[in-house]
């Protein structure tokens, strides 16, 4: 069995961006806008993933709101201006966390693998755009950041792994097939220990990112982003 090529079905792919998260470790900044509206470089962290999207040829994008999501659905609309088309997964009691997200908005998502994009990082990183053979996921990831010194997978001998020595951090960039998350463990719940469960199944894939890549976080992170954006 070959590669799965994402480029080979562009005009059917689909791409999720997770928007849902209230940043509270952002305020008092995102007390009055969502974190997905804060500006780097001069454009809206959503905005630059939807016109990156757009370019890559995927056209349907899921975007899941709940903290102040009236506010990203009002600034973005149907994505038309952008190049995309949006609907919007919305999670009106509270946001679900990660898994939870895309597990509830699987209807929209449809059977294919799709693309997911948290809405909180900048990046210069390709959209990944293969699914190996017996992969149900495919990571990208990059070298540890301060904040997350201890990293989450590495890849030794082509294989995804936890247990090496050096790890990497997972960028919040992946293509991701419906099955691992259907049926949901729980309304809310993590992404992460579906990604080590799959690790652990030898069923997850990945490749490495050395280029610029941010979590907007924290005040201090976002200060450091729009600084190194600017000089660039």
């Amino acid at each position: 069995m070959g590669f799965l090529s994402i480029a080979q079905g562009r005009e059917q792919m689909k791409a999720m961006i997770l928007a849902a998260g209230r940043g509270r470790r952002l305020a008092p900044l995102t007390d009055r806008l969502p974190k997905p509206l804060i500006e780097v470089g001069g454009t809206t962290l959503i905005e630059r993933h939807l016109s990156r999207l757009a370019a890559a040829g995927i056209r349907d994008v899921v975007i899941n709101v709940a903290h102040q999501g009236d506010l990203i659905e009002a600034h973005l609309g149907r994505g038309h201006a952008l190049g995309v088309s949006i609907v919007y997964s919305r999670e009106p009691d509270g946001p679900l966390e990660t898994g939870g997200g895309i597990a509830r908005a699987l209807p929209l998502l449809g059977s294919a693998p799709f693309l997911v994009v948290n809405g909180d990082i900048w990046t210069d990183c390709r959209l990944p755009s293969v699914l190996p053979p017996n992969a149900q996921a495919h990571l990208v990831l990059v070298p540890n950041p301060p904040h997350h010194p201890a990293g989450d997978f590495d890849i030794e001998d082509g294989r995804v792994t936890r247990a090496a020595r050096t790890r990497y951090t997972y960028a919040g960039i992946g293509i991701y097939t419906p099955g691992p998350f259907a049926p949901p463990p729980a309304m809310r719940f993590p992404l992460a220990p579906l990604l080590f469960k799959l690790c652990d199944a030898g069923a997850l894939s990945a490749e490495i990112h050395r280029g610029l890549w941010f979590d907007i976080g924290t005040l201090e992170r976002l200060q450091m982003a729009r600084a190194v954006v600017a000089g660039n």
